[in-house]
């Protein structure tokens, strides 16, 4: 898991850790979306939505695409793949596994080997 970017990982969980944002990425999955359609079905202000997309489109959980006068929302799907191919490698055993590192660890393996 050398190659995973905990940090990325993190923001997305982070921003994926709220109701309302969970409620949002639920009704972009249907269809690409303007803030007027999430809005409504929302008892928010629009300060209030523009929050919340500017933490998923930072995360790079949402999409956004300005049109004039409006900006249409989409999931990014590069992003959910990678959520898709990482959560596995976070609890499955494995070759190169992060808690070969930990010295206690080492010593459990081996204290396990000679019995």
């Amino acid at each position: 898991m050398a190659d995973i970017s905990y940090e990325r990982l993190a923001s997305i969980f982070k921003a994926l850790s709220d109701e309302t944002r969970l409620h949002i990425i639920d009704m972009l999955s249907c269809n690409e979306l303007c803030a007027a359609d999430i809005l409504a079905s929302f008892n928010l202000s629009q300060s209030t939505l523009s929050y919340h997309m500017k933490i998923l489109i930072d995360a790079g959980v949402v999409n956004s695409q300005r049109s004039g006068l409006w900006t249409r929302y989409s999931i990014n799907a590069d992003t959910f793949e990678f959520i898709l191919d990482i959560i596995p490698q976070l609890y499955k055993t494995k070759d190169e596994c992060i808690c070969a590192q930990i010295k206690y660890c080492r010593l459990d393996e081996h204290q396990q080997a000679e019995a």
